[in-house]
């Protein structure tokens, strides 16, 4: 009966040795099989932001892109707001610009200047603004310098910006306004914000009056530069003086002590001679 008793706990014994081992095999594939996901989804992670990487540097170049191109295709366009909206055909539109500029600026204009006319939006009750694209960009300028002379007409030119730009520009406004009000002057140019330089606190003695040229400022003028004179020249003693009192009294420079010794060597020398050929 122990006899049995033994080989059954020694069979217990190798059952339970069997599960640790098996338990403990069973931990390891799992982990391996952890490690080996793990990095599987970190190399797919990997591509995966690298692909996102260089879509979004595509994106940004591509609406860099389309950012030039737009600026470049809207560099001679300008918009005209309060225009009657009464023509039926593209060349009424056209007319009615030309027209609208020969009459208003002190420059004429044809039909060669415009490249193309255009009314903004959907039609409605009130006059829709008309972009107008010029065939130089000097005339566009030529009417923006000159824009002063609808000031006190119900008509006013803008540049055409896109609405990405408006929307920034009406961002920008707030700041300009509060530069203003801190005494700088700034502007928005395109779609950044330029703040000056303030000029006012040198420009107060920059912009002052000078002095016409009368006997007295001119006698003035003139005791001013022999005061500054004097001065300069009192700096130069002083500075001239400080140098050449910078060895004791009695004491002769190594410069002219050498002079002198040479001077003697030479006279007794020829004095040697004299008494030699005697």
């Amino acid at each position: 009966m122990e006899e049995v008793m033994e080989t059954l706990r020694s069979i217990k014994n190798e059952l339970d040795e069997q599960k640790k081992l098996i338990n403990r095999k069973g931990e390891e594939m799992t982990e391996k099989i952890t490690m080996n996901i793990n990095t599987i989804l970190e190399e797919k992670f990997k591509n995966l932001e690298l692909k996102h990487e260089n879509l979004k540097l595509r994106v940004e170049n591509q609406e860099q892109r389309i950012y030039y191109l737009e600026k470049q295709a809207r560099q001679r366009n300008l918009v005209f707001f309060g225009l009657q909206e009464e023509e039926k055909f593209y060349s009424n539109l056209e007319k009615l610009i030309v027209d609208f500029i020969n009459k208003h600026f002190s420059f004429k204009i044809d039909y060669r200047d415009i490249e193309a006319v255009r009314r903004l939006g959907k039609k409605n009750d009130k006059p829709r603004p008309v972009v107008v694209t010029f065939t130089t960009l000097g005339r566009k300028i030529d009417i923006l310098r000159n824009k002063g002379t609808l000031k006190d007409t119900p008509y006013y030119v803008k540049e055409d910006y896109p609405q990405s730009v408006l929307q920034i520009r009406k961002e920008l406004q707030e700041q300009v306004n509060a530069e203003w009000e801190k005494g700088n002057k700034a502007i928005i140019k395109y779609d950044k914000l330029v703040i000056l330089k303030n000029t006012s606190a040198n420009g107060g003695n920059a912009k002052k009056r000078n002095l016409p040229n009368s006997p007295e400022n001119a006698a003035n003028s003139n005791d001013e530069q022999r005061s500054n004179a004097n001065k300069k020249n009192k700096t130069l003693t002083t500075y001239t003086k400080q140098r050449t009192s910078s060895l004791p009294e009695n004491v002769i420079k190594p410069g002219l002590l050498n002079f002198l010794i040479s001077k003697n060597d030479n006279n007794n020398t020829s004095k040697q001679d004299n008494s030699i050929s005697t």
